[in-house]
């Protein structure tokens, strides 16, 4: 692996694990196992760069989770409880660290750091975009697919948040639920629609 690479990846552990605050150079260079010129060699702007590098790359790997958890159900709602609930037992299985790295930063930072606020808000759109499409091919309407893809993202930063202050999967269940719900709902007033 190159070592922006490393790099860049180190980022995003240590962002989902302690935030962007609690994250300083020192830490990242001994993650990354690179000196800390490095560091600096591959990110002219400093621990700022490498954190919009790490939000972008993170963002990019979590949207794919979505074929590959929901793909292997048929019934979308069976796999929507399916995938809160596999979330929620990731986050238990790692001491309650599981958080999504870009939640973490723009729930920490939006408002004092606007270059990571705007990179947060790029990787969610991009969310929002593709997960709307995958909804759609999934068999929901392009407004109720956008509509639902809300939902997911806001249940499941939401029950990142509960579980790791409780130390429950209580969140990720009743989250699961409610979507579950939600689409079958979605569902309905489609097929009511088209009848109608």
């Amino acid at each position: 692996m190159r070592t922006d690479e490393r790099i860049t990846r180190a980022m995003g552990e240590l962002l989902r694990r302690q935030g962007y605050a609690a994250t300083g150079i020192n830490a990242l260079a001994r993650a990354a196992e690179a000196p800390t010129g490095s560091l600096y060699h591959h990110f002219r702007g400093g621990k700022r760069e490498i954190a919009a590098a790490a939000l972008r790359q993170t963002g990019a790997v979590y949207i794919e989770l979505l074929p590959l958890l929901l793909d292997p159900y048929e019934d979308l709602a069976e796999g929507i409880e399916a995938a809160l609930a596999q979330a929620g037992e990731n986050m238990r299985d790692t001491g309650w660290a599981n958080m999504c790295p870009v939640g973490s930063v723009t729930a920490e930072v939006a408002d004092m750091e606007p270059e990571l606020r705007a990179v947060s808000a790029e990787v969610m759109r991009d969310w929002l975009d593709k997960g709307a499409a995958y909804f759609t091919r999934r068999g929901l309407t392009a407004e109720a697919a956008r509509e639902f893809t809300h939902a997911v993202l806001a249940a499941l930063e939401g029950a990142f948040v509960l579980a790791r202050a409780l130390r429950t999967l209580d969140p990720f269940h009743a989250a699961g639920r409610a979507l579950a719900a939600h689409v079958r709902a979605l569902a309905r007033a489609e097929d009511a629609a088209v009848r109608g």
